[in-house]
């Protein structure tokens, strides 16, 4: 494993370092760069690691992480000292910010190798799925690392455009949330149809965990499992039924596509 620099003491950084240090790193070969004491504190009381508060400490390191919010990616990128940087390769896992734009706020006239991430937030318990763009800059060897780091959290996927990892935010990186409406939305028809509150959601959580178990442990595919579980005339079809005379599929695109126009707008936005 090569020697890694976290710029940002997060949560997702927490969760990375947690999955790498399982995964056999060295804590010695991570450092993390973080303003606030008490996180640094936490970090190394927790994990070991190295901590710093100068984040011109981390370019020591092969790789460099860039794990804060994408509003202060920009200013982070341009105060790094540009003297210290050397081939290091950057994993950005900041939303919305291109790989073009981390290139030019890390200044230099050679194209730095930048691979772009995008993961979700179940990563922080290690079952995350995580998108993921290299520029041209970055090599084989760095690939794999990048592979390495980004699977200590969950599954991984290359992209073949950047273009994509909107798609990618639109689907798994936003995904949770789309699954945790639905969760909401069944245990309130259940406590309607007169369940307590409590058995509702007992019910809807387990369902959804078995569900995903099923999906994710077949061969078969979420419509043919649909197929299977849906008996003719009987109560599975009758619910079908009704989602889809609602459009049920036309809802789930126009969010999705709400979602990766966001994408889009937030890179023109945070760019430079």
């Amino acid at each position: 494993m090569p020697t890694i620099g976290f710029i940002g003491g997060g949560n997702m950084a927490a969760s990375l370092i947690g999955g790498l240090i399982d995964a056999g790193t060295a804590a010695s070969d991570i450092t993390v760069a973080e303003p606030d004491e008490n996180q640094r504190q936490t970090l190394a009381g927790q994990f070991k690691v190295n901590t710093s508060a100068d984040n011109n400490d981390t370019l020591k390191c092969e790789v460099v992480l860039l794990a804060v919010k994408p509003q202060l990616l920009k200013t982070v990128c341009q105060q790094l000292d540009g003297n210290k940087i050397n081939n290091n390769l950057f994993i950005s896992i900041a939303a919305g910010i291109k790989s073009t734009d981390i290139n030019n706020w890390l200044g230099a006239s050679n194209e730095h190798a930048i691979v772009r991430c995008m993961p979700n937030t179940p990563a922080l318990l290690q079952c995350g799925a995580t998108g993921l763009f290299a520029n041209t800059a970055v090599n084989e060897t760095q690939k794999q690392q990048a592979e390495t780091i980004m699977k200590a959290v969950g599954i991984i996927i290359w992209v073949d455009s950047e273009a994509q990892i909107n798609a990618v935010t639109a689907v798994s990186g936003s995904g949770p949330a789309y699954f945790f409406l639905m969760m909401e939305a069944m245990q309130e028809a259940g406590e309607k149809l007169g369940l307590s509150s409590e058995i509702a959601q007992q019910l809807v959580l387990q369902t959804a965990l078995g569900a995903s178990k099923m999906a994710v442990e077949n061969k078969a595919s979420p419509a043919e499992l649909r197929q299977m579980v849906t008996s003719k005339g009987g109560t599975t079809e009758q619910a079908i039924l009704s989602f889809q005379s609602a459009n049920f599929q036309q809802i789930v695109l126009n969010a999705l596509q709400a979602a990766n126009d966001r994408s889009i707008s937030l890179a023109d936005e945070l760019g430079s």
